[in-house]
């Protein structure tokens, strides 16, 4: 994992594979208080995580609610602004760019947000969300955009009469692919799928995951797909990074990782995945303590604190993720 920033621009020199590449992310979100509101103190949300994504792969982000998944996905798209950190998508660091600039940039970089319900306007037609981005971007002209909106609307498994109807009109199955197709309106590189299933029904989350990796093969669609489900991930992705506490903790490919963890927290979090087989029995691995609040995490390795094989070197020294074999990474002193 490496990029060089070109001192001219915002241009870095980044691996041709990698669409993109984030470097020390952090985002902090400041608390308030007292008579003048001022700052007293921050919420540590992502804490310096770097990671790549490869072009045309699905890279899973996965860990304990509140561990930072969800704003590490919007900070890389500038939903929300990163503290500091650098964020290179296809060679450019999108930190630097402006307003301007970023809004073109936007076409290749969309979302999928986790509440099919609360996603979608409710005063306004299927076919209007879906035209919205178009209309945003002045893409083709009325009847052209029309065409478009009934072609995303059979891509995605609906009907192309379903244009004039309304998102209260919809199961919560529907509503998601409605997203999807709004998300692919202006033909993006990169989508950040942010727990697009979680709110479904088991039956419909399978039907939604299909759907997404049938439209990653037609399109050439690159996915940063954020779950908290670990079956989830394990089925879409290619490589997986789990994150605690606002840190990257390990990155492998998705089989590789899901055989053989090397971080004691990856090999708990993963040791609480069911087997459907009654027969079968694993050693459940069940951590001490409770999660650390990010507003005072603790020094050194975040997870030292319920770490079973914590020594004296985790209370003082943050491992930095390194490549404990080949393609794994992992952010831990002893393995």
């Amino acid at each position: 994992m490496s990029a060089v920033l070109d001192n001219h621009e915002s241009e870095v020199q980044v691996d041709p594979e990698v669409l993109l590449s984030v470097r020390n992310l952090v985002k902090y979100f400041p608390i308030s208080g007292g008579l003048f509101s001022r700052t007293v103190g921050n919420v540590k949300a992502v804490d310096g995580i770097s990671f790549d994504v490869k072009r045309g792969e699905t890279m899973g982000l996965v860990g304990e609610s509140g561990c930072g998944k969800t704003t590490t996905g919007r900070a890389v798209l500038r939903l929300i602004e990163p503290t500091s950190g650098q964020i290179v998508f296809e060679g450019r660091d999108i930190v630097k760019l402006s307003k301007r600039e970023l809004r073109g940039l936007r076409r290749e970089m969309q979302i999928v947000f986790q509440d099919p319900f609360g996603s979608l306007n409710p005063r306004m037609s299927v076919g209007e969300i879906i035209e919205e981005p178009l209309i945003i971007h002045h893409i083709g002209n009325s009847q052209e955009r029309q065409k478009r909106v009934r072609e995303l609307l059979e891509v995605v498994g609906l009907a192309a009469y379903h244009i004039r109807r309304y998102p209260h009109e919809f199961s919560g199955g529907q509503r998601q692919r409605i997203g999807i197709a709004r998300a692919l309106a202006l033909r993006p590189k990169l989508v950040v799928a942010d727990e697009p299933v979680s709110a479904l029904d088991v039956s419909i989350q399978s039907q939604i995951l299909n759907l997404m990796e049938d439209l990653q093969r037609e399109f050439g669609l690159t996915y940063l797909f954020i779950a908290h489900g670990l079956n989830v991930i394990r089925h879409i992705s290619k490589r997986v990074g789990v994150m605690y506490l606002g840190s990257m903790m390990e990155i492998a490919d998705a089989d590789v990782i899901y055989r053989r963890p090397l971080h004691p927290y990856t090999e708990a979090l993963f040791s609480a995945i069911p087997i459907p087989d009654p027969a079968i029995r694993r050693d459940r691995i069940i951590l001490q303590g409770d999660v650390p609040s990010p507003v005072n995490p603790p020094s050194g390795c975040p997870f030292h604190t319920r770490c079973p094989i914590a020594q004296d070197i985790c209370k003082v020294e943050k491992p930095q993720l390194h490549e404990s074999e080949p393609g794994h990474w992992v952010a831990c002193h002893f393995r």
